[in-house]
């Protein structure tokens, strides 16, 4: 296995940071911590590069939050020069990392995500036979029960540049498991998972497996070969990653029951929306219908409901609740 050095180098090059710093700052112009760094671009951007080049960077202290929707999270929020430097990290490592991804892995990944993992699924789904039982599972306390000591394992399987993991190191110890928030985070967790894909498409021979984040489903004929699978996950988890697999995994006829998986539920005829997607798409409409709004402003409101009902069943939906008028 090639294992990359010469990297931090390539992290630290004014035109990395620079990119890094509009990159970090995409579609967040007007919060404040931008608007602070922004009154000095040059000297903070210089700051940024003198802190890395010297080696002298370390991670700032979190601003740690409660979010209680979709469900009940603590988020760990970073001043904006640090989110600058995990851009310009990530600038460089992720196409190392994202190498060692199987294909069937979605989240954070540069052209798949929910889009990539519906076009899969309902490809496979053509497999009717072979697709006619369901396991879905997920990770308990995913994010904050990630091993620090294995996490820098897995990093050093690919990475030898010292000074690369020393940064790495000081950001994965700023916080206990991985913090939500942070940028690198959502590329370390994936990371750590990798290896099991692996195992499960290697090893175990799992024909029909998907992950998104820490949500998997598994596709087979039948039931008994499920469990079998289930099982031997659940030892991988325990005993090569310290993880607990939750205990509400379920294992079921798609057809029955459907397979609620990156905001859709699928069947073998037909795929429709979340309910709680679609009920909100319904609760927008109905909100926008009852305003004297200019159609391009309804258009705007209501698009991102449109983008998930056009890659599903939902015709009779949109033509239902969308003011069609509105949205030509």
């Amino acid at each position: 296995m090639k294992r990359y050095s010469n990297l931090y180098d390539q992290v630290c090059t004014r035109d990395n940071i620079l990119k890094a710093y509009h990159q970090a700052r995409a579609g967040k112009a007007r919060a404040y911590g931008i608007r602070i760094f922004d009154r000095d671009i040059d000297g903070n951007l210089e700051s940024v590069y003198q802190d890395l080049v010297t080696g002298s960077y370390r991670i700032s202290a979190y601003d740690i939050f409660t979010i209680y929707e979709p469900k009940e999270r603590i988020i760990y929020r970073l001043p904006f020069c640090d989110r600058i430097v995990q851009h310009a990290i990530m600038n460089v490592l992720e196409p190392i990392w994202v190498s060692v991804f199987i294909r069937h892995t979605y989240a954070c990944v540069k052209g798949r995500g929910i889009h990539a993992a519906l076009r899969d699924i309902k490809r496979d789904l053509k497999d009717v036979d072979g697709t006619h039982y369901c396991l879905k599972l997920d990770i308990r306390k995913f994010y904050p029960s990630i091993n620090h000591a294995l996490m820098k394992t897995i990093i050093r399987k690919k990475i030898k540049d010292e000074r690369m993991l020393a940064l790495l190191d000081g950001i994965i110890d700023s916080a206990d498991g991985l913090p939500i928030g942070n940028y690198l985070s959502q590329y370390l967790a994936n990371l750590y998972l990798s290896y099991m894909d692996h195992y499960m498409k290697e090893v175990i021979k799992v024909k029909y497996y998907y992950r998104y984040a820490d949500d998997i489903v598994i596709l087979a004929s039948n039931k008994p070969v499920l469990h079998e699978i289930r099982a031997k996950m659940d030892g991988y988890l325990s005993n090569s990653l310290k993880l607990q697999m939750k205990g509400n995994y379920q294992v079921f006829p798609v057809d029955e029951r459907g397979i609620d998986f990156v905001g859709y539920v699928f069947r073998h005829t037909h795929i429709l929306m979340r309910k709680s997607i679609k009920q909100n798409m319904c609760r927008r409409a109905a909100v926008l219908g009852r305003r004297n709004i200019e159609p391009s402003d309804y258009k705007r409101l209501i698009s991102p409901y449109i983008g998930w009902a056009k890659h599903c069943n939902s015709k009779n939906l949109i033509n239902k609740v969308i003011d069609s008028e509105k949205i030509l």
